[in-house]
C-alpha cells in the first residue's frame, strides 16, 4: 500500500461514524449488523468493501460478493464501491454486486448439467391464482382426489340442494383452491420444501381439511406440468444454484473464488437463500464462513409477497450477538429528531400491544427493541438531522377524504413555493389510493412550480403487454370498432396522435382506415391518425408475426427500459411460440399473460425519478423503501388499512371462520421455522402445529405486525416533516371504490398506532424541545 493509499484509506474510515466502523476493523468471520432507517448502510458497506479488497489484496479469481434485494440497489452500491477503488486507484475486478436471484441464475447458468436448468429453452414466468397453470394443476388434483375434493365441497354442513352444491363447486375451483395453490408452491418452493415434505408435515397436523396434503397434491401437479413446458419459476433459480454447490468439486471451485460475502437487507432473505449465501461464504481450507449480514428486522415488510420473515436475520443477531459479532447501526442522519421520537413511539408501542396480548410462549414481537437516535453534531453527513418544518410531525383528522387530498395539495403548494428545490411525496397503502390522489391533484401543476409523479402499479412496466396485446388485436382485426379504438387509446397515450373523439373514429374502420371521394375530408389529425394505423397495418403484410412486438416497441418509441421490457416480452412470446408462431397463437400467449401473470419489465437502475426536486411522488408505501423526501404525506390512515381487520370472503364461509391458504401459510412457516431451530440445536422453542383456525388467527397477526412495521418504514421516509392524516369518513373497501362520489362514504376508525401518537405527540414535541 502506497502513501496515496492509505490517506484515502484513512479519509474513508474517517467517513464512518459510531456502528458502522465495523465495516472497517471486519477482518474475516460472521458478522451481523442490525441497522436503523437511514443509518447509511449503503455508503458504509461500500466502505468497508473497499477496506476488505485492499486488506486482503483481492483479485478477479477471488473476489468479494455483495449481494442485495433490488436492481436499483445493486447498483447504487456497485457505482459508490467502484468510486471509492478509482481514489484507490485500484483495478475494478475483485468484487461483483448482484441480486439474489442474479447471483443464483449466475451460478446455475455455468453448470447447466448439474442445475438442470436449459436456460436456451426455459421460459420465467410468474404465475398468479388465476394462471392457468395453477387451475390445470387444481383440476388434475380434484381428478385424482374427488372423494377429498367432495370433503370440501360438503365443509362445516351441507343439505345436498343443487343450486348451494354448483356455487360451491365455482368458489372451490376458481378461487379457494387456486389461491392455495399459490401460497403454498411459493411458500414452499422457496423454503426448500418439496411436495413430499410437505405431506410428511400433514401427517403430523390435526386438521379436518388436511389442508397441506391437499396443496402437496396441487403443488405436485404443477410440478409435473411445468416440468412438460421447461417453464421456471424464480423460486427455480435458487434451487438450481443449491444443486449445482451440492457437488463438492464444483462448490469448492466457487469457495475459491469468492473471499467473502457482504448481504445487504439481510431481513428480506429467506432461509433458503441465507443458504445459498453460506455455502459460498465457506472457506474450503478452514471451514470459516466470511459472511457479513446487515439489515433491519424493523423494515421486515415483505413477508406478504415471500416467505421471508424478520424471525430469520432475529437468529442470526441474537446468534453472532453471542459470539461478540454483533453491532448496531442506530444513528440516523436522515429526519429532523421529532421524526424519529414519533418512529421510536410506534415501535414501542406495537410491542407493548403484543405482549399485553400475548398468547403462547416464544412468540417474536413485531419490533426489534432498536431506537433510532440522531447523529453527534460533528458528524460528516451533510444536513444531518436537519430542522424541522412546522412542528416537524403533524397529524390531521380531515372530515372526509377528498377534504384530505385538499389539505395535502395546499400543503403541497405552500412548501413548494418557500422551498422549490425540495422534495416531496404521498405514501399510500394501495396503488387505487395513488390513483385517486393523482386524479385529484393533477389540475394543480398548471402554473405551479412543482410536478407530480404517480408512481402506479404500471411503473414496473407491466403495461406493456396489454398494450402489444391490444396493437396486435388490431393488426389481426383492423375493422372490429373495439380493436381500432383500442389502438387508438394507445397511440394517443404515447402522444403519438392528438387528443380527440376515439368513438367517432372507431364506429365505421373501413371509413376512417380507407375513407373514400365520397365520404367526408378529414381533418389533418383524423389524417395523421390513420396514417399510423395504415402502417401499424402495412407492417403486418412486410413482417413475420414474430418479429411485430419488437416492430410495434420501436414504433410506439418506446425508451431505455421501457424497449428492454419490450425485447424481453418478445423473447418470452418467441420461446412460448416455437412451432406456431401465427399471429394469433402469438395473440394467445399474451392474453395468458395479461390475464394471469405478474410480469415485470426491466427496473431502471436507479430511482433518481422517484425523488427529483420540485417533484410531489405519488407512491405506495412498499415502493418507497429505501428512499427518502424532505417532505412526506401518508394519507387514509384508518384501521381496516393498517393494521388491517381479519376477513373471510363470504363465498367460502361453508369451509369455516378461516381461509385455506392462509392456514397453510401458517403451518408451513412452522415447519421451517422448527427445521430452521433444530439446525441451530435450539429443539427447547420447537412449537407445535394448531389447529386450522388458531393457526389462522396466527397468520393475520404476522400480518398485522408487517402492517405496523409498513407504517414505521413509511414514517421513517420523511426528513423535515411527517404529514398524517386519518380521514372521518372513507370507502368501503378501495379496491370497489369509484372516486366519484362522496355518498358512498362510511365512518371509519384511525388506525390506533396513529391515536395513541397523536395523544403523546405534544410531549414528544416538548422532549425534542428541551434536548
Amino acid at each position: 500500500m502506497n502513501e496515496r493509499q492509505a490517506e484515502v484509506l484513512h479519509e474513508l474510515c474517517n467517513s464512518l461514524r459510531p456502528g458502522q466502523h465495523n465495516f472497517a476493523t471486519w477482518e474475516g468471520g460472521e458478522l451481523a449488523i442490525s441497522a436503523v432507517p437511514g443509518a447509511g448502510k449503503s455508503h458504509s458497506m461500500a466502505v468497508g468493501a473497499a477496506i476488505a479488497i485492499v486488506r486482503h489484496k483481492l483479485h478477479p479469481r477471488k473476489q468479494l460478493v455483495v449481494v442485495t434485494f433490488t436492481r436499483s440497489a445493486a447498483a447504487s452500491i456497485k457505482n459508490k464501491i467502484r468510486e471509492n477503488l478509482q481514489r484507490l486507484q485500484l483495478p475494478q475486478g475483485s468484487f461483483m454486486v448482484q441480486t439474489l436471484h442474479g447471483l443464483a441464475l449466475h451460478i446455475a447458468s455455468r453448470h447447466p448439467e448439474a442445475s438442470g436448468l436449459n436456460l436456451e429453452t426455459s421460459t420465467v414466468i410468474t404465475p398468479n391464482q388465476s394462471h392457468r397453470l395453477l387451475k390445470g394443476a387444481v383440476e388434475q388434483w380434484i381428478g385424482k382426489n374427488f372423494p377429498h375434493y367432495q370433503k370440501l365441497l360438503e365443509g362445516m354442513s351441507f343439505d345436498g340442494e343443487e343450486t348451494e352444491r354448483l356455487r360451491r363447486q365455482s368458489v372451490l375451483r376458481t378461487e379457494v383452491l387456486p389461491n392455495l395453490a399459490d401460497t403454498v408452491i411459493h411458500e414452499a418452493k422457496s423454503s426448500g420444501f418439496l411436495p413430499e415434505d410437505l405431506w410428511r408435515v400433514s401427517e403430523e397436523l390435526q386438521d379436518p381439511y388436511a389442508t397441506l396434503a391437499i396443496a402437496a397434491g396441487i403443488y405436485d401437479e404443477y410440478q409435473k406440468i411445468m416440468r412438460s413446458r421447461d417453464f421456471i419459476d424464480y423460486d427455480d433459480m435458487i434451487l438450481a444454484a443449491l444443486r449445482v454447490l451440492e457437488s463438492p468439486a464444483i462448490c469448492q471451485l466457487w469457495q475459491k473464488q469468492v473471499f467473502a460475502v457482504f448481504e445487504d437487507e439481510a431481513q428480506d432473505s429467506t432461509p433458503l437463500q441465507a443458504k445459498l449465501l453460506q455455502t459460498l461464504a465457506t472457506s474450503p481450507t478452514s471451514s470459516q464462513v466470511n459472511l457479513v449480514r446487515v439489515g433491519d428486522p424493523n423494515q421486515a415488510i415483505n413477508s406478504t409477497f415471500t416467505p421471508a420473515d424478520p424471525l430469520y436475520f432475529n437468529y442470526f443477531c441474537d446468534l453472532c450477538d453471542r459470539r461478540d459479532n454483533l453491532a448496531t447501526m442506530n444513528r440516523s442522519g436522515r429526519s429532523t429528531p421529532i421524526i424519529l421520537q414519533a418512529a421510536n413511539f410506534v415501535l414501542h408501542w406495537t410491542n407493548q400491544l403484543w405482549l399485553e396480548g400475548k398468547k403462547k410462549e416464544n412468540f417474536l414481537l413485531p419490533f426489534r427493541r432498536q431506537d433510532i437516535y440522531p447523529v453527534d453534531p460533528d458528524d460528516p453527513q451533510p444536513d444531518a438531522n436537519p430542522i424541522a418544518t412546522g412542528k416537524g410531525v403533524e397529524i390531521y383528522t380531515p372530515d372526509d377524504i377528498y377534504q384530505t387530498v385538499e389539505e395535502i395539495g395546499k400543503r403541497a403548494i405552500a412548501l413548494f413555493a418557500n422551498n422549490p428545490k425540495h422534495n416531496a411525496a404521498v405514501l399510500v397503502r394501495e396503488n387505487r389510493q395513488g390513483r385517486f390522489i393523482a386524479e385529484k391533484l393533477m389540475p394543480l401543476q398548471k402554473d405551479r412550480d412543482f410536478k407530480i409523479y404517480e408512481v402506479g402499479e404500471m411503473e414496473r412496466h407491466s403495461h406493456i403487454p396489454e398494450e402489444m396485446l391490444k396493437l396486435l388485436a388490431f393488426l389481426d382485426r383492423p375493422h372490429s370498432p373495439d380493436n381500432l379504438k383500442g389502438a387508438l387509446e394507445i397511440l394517443e397515450q404515447r402522444q403519438l396522435i392528438a387528443t380527440q373523439d376515439l368513438n367517432a373514429l372507431a364506429t365505421s374502420p373501413e371509413q376512417f382506415l380507407y375513407p373514400t371521394p365520397l365520404d367526408p375530408p378529414q381533418k389533418q389529425h383524423v389524417k395523421n391518425a390513420r396514417r399510423y394505423c395504415n402502417n401499424l397495418l402495412r407492417a403486418r403484410l412486410e413482417l413475420p408475426s414474430y418479429h411485430l412486438i419488437s416492430f410495434l416497441g420501436m414504433t410506439m418509441k418506446y425508451t431505455g427500459s421501457e424497449l428492454a421490457t419490450v425485447q424481453k416480452l418478445a423473447e418470452r412470446v418467441f420461446k412460448q411460440t416455437i412451432g406456431n408462431k401465427s399471429l394469433k397463437a402469438i395473440i394467445a400467449t399474451l392474453q395468458e399473460i395479461v390475464a394471469s401473470e405478474r410480469f415485470e419489465g426491466v427496473q431502471e437502475e436507479s430511482d433518481d425519478l422517484y425523488v427529483r426536486s420540485g417533484q410531489l411522488t405519488i407512491i405506495t408505501m412498499h415502493k418507497a423503501k429505501g428512499l427518502d423526501w424532505d417532505y412526506v404525506f401518508i394519507p387514509f390512515l384508518h384501521e381496516d388499512i393498517i393494521p388491517g381487520l381479519p376477513w373471510v370472503p363470504t363465498a367460502s364461509k361453508f369451509l369455516g371462520d378461516f381461509t385455506l391458504d392462509e392456514v397453510a401459510r401458517a403451518q408451513i412457516r412452522i415447519a421451517v421455522h422448527n427445521a430452521h431451530l433444530e439446525s441451530l440445536g435450539e429443539r427447547d422453542k420447537i412449537e407445535s402445529f394448531p389447529p386450522p383456525l388458531s393457526a389462522w388467527e396466527e397468520a393475520n397477526q404476522l400480518k398485522k405486525a408487517e402492517e405496523y412495521r409498513l407504517l414505521y418504514v413509511a414514517m421513517t421516509r420523511a426528513k423535515r416533516l411527517l404529514w398524517i392524516s386519518a380521514a372521518k369518513k372513507g370507502p368501503f373497501r378501495w379496491s370497489i371504490f369509484n372516486g366519484q362520489s362522496a355518498d358512498n362514504l362510511q365512518n371509519k376508525r384511525p388506525c390506533p398506532a396513529i391515536e395513541a401518537l397523536k395523544n403523546k405527540l405534544p410531549l414528544l414535541l416538548q422532549e425534542v424541545q428541551k434536548s
